[in-house]
């Protein structure tokens, strides 16, 4: 009865979010008709949310936003209390963008649902230099196709297990990149120190690079390849850890964790990326490995991967992109969009995706029993509204944890998750 009561309650939230946006796109859409009559056009308020410019079009300020509301629940064999909370806003962000004649960029990322982490992206990027873009700030380092696809674009409402090795908070760290691209071809290169959130010195450095390449390419077939490398040096006594749970935000132990690494020195990461994406056909892998370097103990190694796929039932897969705001987020997909015909708002029922993802980390080197975990996740998606989308994850994940996970037992979960989502 809570759960359900929880899920009336959020759901009500949400739906009237949905009514909200849709309510002052139709009576915006009005006003902006009679904008372009009069020829004036200065503040516009539409799905991709508020926008005000100059008069002569040179400077820009928009302002967007997105609300992830998930709900869930399940079982496990090894833990308890693993739903402390049956619904939860996953992400509320606020997000306020300046654009200076298409050159400079502020960006502003702050969730409002997070205590530990609310700053996300808080950077000005310079584009100026074309095709070469300078990016400054906190922001995503270049590692990795589904650390930089936004969450608002990725298949699964949760990143697979191998975003466990990701650097930072959300792949995030205060610091400067170069970026450059040609017309199938990124690369991305930075350095970066630790994140705003928490502090930006005393952790040590660490430089990463990134680069991509579409031999296919076009409106109907992507084929990407990537690969990408991160080394950082830790300051002393820092340590190092990895730990992961289901791929679930609701879920909250971790089924494998290799507890501090004290005498870590140093984190070295590899990535290889392949996707292939045809009509309504999209296939995406990666594999990631990690090893730490230890001053008195043998050197650790981790890795982990996984391969997901993507049908959308009645439309063409996300869209692939080589350019962006930022010198790293470039080289990947966005979401899902339906045609003006298919929105529910124009009598349409929306685009539908089914998706399926397999993967797995290993936590377990030398004296460090982290576990070995596997996740199968079977998910599908419902986008009435090019900024709306509804989703329903099943997740069946099994570990062979050790004493410094779960009590040195196997475990497994199942868990059954929805989201509602808001993006604009």
């Amino acid at each position: 009865m809570v759960f359900t009561s929880t899920i009336s309650h959020f759901g009500s939230l949400v739906l009237r979010a949905g009514a909200l946006v849709l309510f002052s796109e139709s009576h915006v859409l009005a006003q902006d008709q009679a904008a372009t009559v009069k020829g004036d056009r200065l503040l516009v308020v539409d799905e991709h949310g508020l926008t005000l410019q100059s008069a002569d079009g040179g400077i820009k300020f928009h302002l967007g936003g997105r609300l992830h509301a998930d709900f869930g629940t399940g079982g496990s064999s090894a833990v308890t209390d693993e739903f402390p909370k049956h619904a939860d806003i996953r992400r509320f962000w606020f997000e306020p963008k300046i654009t200076i004649y298409d050159d400079l960029i502020l960006n502003l990322q702050y969730d409002f649902s997070s205590d530990t982490t609310p700053i996300n992206n808080l950077l000005a990027s310079y584009k100026g230099f074309s095709p070469f873009t300078i990016t400054v700030g906190n922001f995503k380092e270049p590692f990795s196709l589904d650390e930089l696809t936004s969450n608002n674009d990725i298949m699964f409402m949760e990143r697979s297990l191998a975003s466990a090795f990701a650097s930072g908070p959300a792949g995030r760290n205060t610091g400067a990149a170069v970026g450059t691209h040609g017309e199938n071809w990124t690369i991305s290169v930075g350095v970066f120190g630790g994140n705003i959130n928490h502090s930006v010195d005393g952790v040590g450095l660490e430089g990463t690079i990134r680069a991509t390449y579409a031999p296919i390419m076009n409106s109907h077939e992507v084929l990407h390849f990537g690969i990408s490398a991160n080394y950082h040096s830790l300051a002393n006594n820092v340590g190092a850890s990895f730990s992961t749970t289901p791929e679930s935000f609701l879920f909250n132990p971790d089924l494998v964790k290799t507890g501090k690494i004290e005498d870590a020195s140093a984190i070295g990461r590899l990535g290889l990326e392949f996707a292939w994406a045809s009509g309504p056909l999209r296939m995406q892998a990666e594999y990631i490995a990690t090893q730490v370097d230890c001053d008195t103990k043998p050197d650790a190694f981790f890795q982990g991967g996984y391969l997901q796929g993507g049908w959308v039932l009645n439309g063409d897969a996300a869209p692939y992109v080589v350019e962006a705001d930022t010198a790293t987020e470039v080289g990947i997909f966005k979401r899902v969009q339906p045609r003006p015909d298919q929105r529910v708002t124009h009598g349409g029922a929306g685009v539908f995706e089914a998706v399926a993802r397999y993967s797995v980390i290993d936590l377990a080197s030398h004296d460090i029993r982290g576990g070995v975990q596997q996740d199968v996740t079977l998910g599908l998606n419902w986008y009435p509204e090019p900024y709306a989308r509804l989703m329903a994850n099943y997740i069946h994940a099994w570990a062979d944890p050790t004493a410094r996970s779960i009590g040195g037992s196997d475990g497994q979960a199942d868990i059954f998750q929805l989201r509602a989502q808001i993006a604009f």
